[in-house]
């Protein structure tokens, strides 16, 4: 992947793969599909600061696990491989191990 570095408090994620079957064995269809609300963070801003001036830095760290909004974000191409790239409030939670 190319180098890129999100700004301020965006975060840059690869959706998780989906399932190609439901549990009972049913295989779905490309077209039922849904787009995964899982992921995994691969780059994160540097932070936001606030009004005094002072930096904080985001919540996640890359290789963090997590669920976000369904519709939150901008889906982007990068050397041909989609990604979305988020402002970590549209993030849920981190899913931990």
């Amino acid at each position: 992947m190319t180098k890129f570095t999100p700004l301020k408090d965006r975060v840059l994620i690869k959706r998780a793969e989906q399932e190609e079957k439901t549990p009972g064995g049913i295989i779905i269809p490309d077209t039922a599909k849904e787009k995964p609300v899982e992921g995994e963070v691969l780059a994160v801003g540097n932070g936001i600061r606030d009004e005094h001036g002072t930096l904080h830095a985001l919540e996640v760290k890359v290789g963090d696990k997590v669920l976000f909004a369904k519709w939150g974000g901008n889906e982007v191409k990068i050397d041909g491989e989609e990604y979305i790239i988020l402002k970590e409030s549209d993030i849920l939670g981190i899913l931990n191990k």
